[in-house]
C-alpha cells in the first residue's frame, strides 16, 4: 500500500485528489494521511467525500473511514477497474456548494480513460471560492483535455453559487481513442474572449466586471476578440468572470474572478484581467493554475511532454512530486531564457 502525506508541499485538497485519481486508474492502494492539516478546518470535506461516493457508485471501489473530517483514508480500485452501471446517465448530488469544477477534475480523466461513454447531471457549487468555475474548465481545461486527447463536452443548466449551491451541469464524457504528448512552449500573441455572468443581481453587475476587465487590459495594450455579458438562472445571488484564450497554435490562458459581497464588480473584473495579463506578458502557453491540472493526465500519456508558464505555484510543484511519488514519472523544470520556465513530463501509457 502507498502511504501519501497529505501535508507535503501545499497541504490542500489538490493531494487528496491527485491521489485518488492515480490510485484509480493503476489499481495501487493508497492510504491517505494528514489530510488538510494545512488548512484552519482539516480534513475532509463534503465535496471530498462526494468525489469518492461518486466513484465508488460508478466503479466497485472499497474505501475506509471516508467521513467528513476525517484526517486519512484508505483507497483501493481494482487493477481491471471496469463501470459499474449499464447505465449510460448518472445523477449525483454533492450536497451544499461543493465545487462541481474540482470533482470534474478527478472524474473526467477516470472515465475516458476506462473507455466508457457517461452522462453525468451533477448538482453543486458551479463557481465557488477556491476553485476554478465552471466557464474555466469549458471553455479552458476542455480544449487543453481534448488535445491531449481527453474529450468532454459540459453544458451548465443552472449556476450554483455560495452558499446555496444547487447548480446543474450536465457532462458528457467520451472514451478516449489515443492520449498525445504536447510541446507547448512557444507563445503567440492572442486576443482574449471574455465571458461574465451573474444570478440574481441587477444587470450592471456583470456588465461592470466586464467594462472594467477590458479597461485594464487595454491599458497593457492586450485588445480583446469577443466579451459577452450575461444574466442566468441560479438559486442564490452570485457573479463570475473568465478572461480566457484558447488556439491550436497552442496558448492556454485563462484567467477568473468571483463576486463576493462587499466587493465591488469592478474589482472582480480588475482581478481576472491582472491574472491574466501576468501569464500573458510572460509568454505563457499553459496559465499557472492550468499547469498543475494537466500534469496528472500527461503523467498517463507515454513519451515527453513540455509547457511553457510563468510561475512555478505550489500547487504544481506539489502535484509533481506526488505524481512521482506514485506513478514513477520523470520530471523537470527548466528556467527559460526569455523569462518563465519550461515543465517537461515523461509519461507512462495506462491504456
Amino acid at each position: 500500500m502507498i502511504l501519501v502525506d497529505g501535508s507535503m508541499g501545499e497541504g490542500g485538497g489538490q493531494i487528496l485528489r491527485s491521489a485518488i485519481t492515480i490510485a484509480t486508474l493503476i489499481g495501487k492502494p493508497v492510504k491517505v494521511i494528514n489530510i488538510r492539516s494545512n488548512r484552519k478546518d482539516p480534513g475532509l470535506k463534503q465535496q471530498h467525500v462526494s468525489i469518492i461516493q461518486l466513484l465508488s457508485k460508478i466503479f466497485d471501489i472499497r474505501t475506509e473511514n471516508v467521513v467528513v473530517g476525517a484526517d486519512w483514508i484508505k483507497f483501493k480500485a481494482h487493477k481491471n477497474l471496469e463501470i459499474n452501471s449499464d447505465k449510460d446517465k448518472v445523477f449525483f448530488d454533492i450536497g451544499t456548494a461543493g465545487s462541481i469544477p474540482l470533482l470534474l477534475q478527478t472524474l473526467i480523466p477516470i472515465i475516458a480513460i476506462f473507455r466508457k461513454n457517461l452522462v453525468l447531471r451533477i448538482q453543486g457549487g458551479t463557481d465557488v471560492r477556491y476553485s476554478p468555475t465552471i466557464d474555466y474548465t469549458k471553455f479552458v481545461q476542455r480544449d487543453i483535455l481534448s488535445r491531449i486527447g481527453i474529450p468532454f463536452n459540459l453544458n451548465v443548466i443552472k449556476r450554483g453559487f455560495y452558499p446555496k449551491g444547487h447548480g446543474i451541469v450536465d457532462v458528457e464524457i467520451k472514451k478516449i481513442l489515443d492520449l498525445h504528448t504536447i510541446e507547448l512552449c512557444n507563445f503567440k500573441e492572442t486576443q482574449p474572449n471574455i465571458l461574465s455572468i451573474a444570478g440574481k443581481l441587477p444587470r450592471h453587475v456583470p456588465d461592470r466586471q466586464i467594462e472594467y476587465a477590458i479597461t485594464t487590459l487595454e491599458k497593457k495594450g492586450i485588445k480583446t476578440m469577443k466579451h459577452t455579458s450575461a444574466i442566468e438562472n441560479a438559486e442564490s445571488p452570485g457573479s463570475s468572470i473568465l478572461v480566457y484564450s484558447t488556439s491550436e497554435s497552442g496558448i492556454y490562458l485563462g484567467a477568473d474572478s468571483i463576486g463576493e459581497k462587499g466587493i465591488r464588480a469592478e474589482t472582480i473584473g480588475y482581478n481576472a484581467a491582472i491574472k491574466f495579463i501576468a501569464d500573458y506578458e510572460a509568454q505563457a502557453c499553459i496559465d499557472q493554475h492550468l499547469a498543475d491540472m494537466i500534469i496528472l493526465p500527461l503523467s498517463l500519456v507515454k513519451g515527453r511532454s513540455r509547457f511553457k508558464i510563468s510561475k512555478i505555484t505550489n500547487h504544481l510543484s506539489t502535484n509533481l512530486e506526488l505524481i512521482k511519488q506514485i506513478n514513477g514519472i520523470e520530471y523537470s523544470i527548466e528556467k527559460n531564457v526569455d523569462g518563465g520556465f519550461i515543465v517537461s513530463i515523461i509519461g507512462s501509457s495506462v491504456i
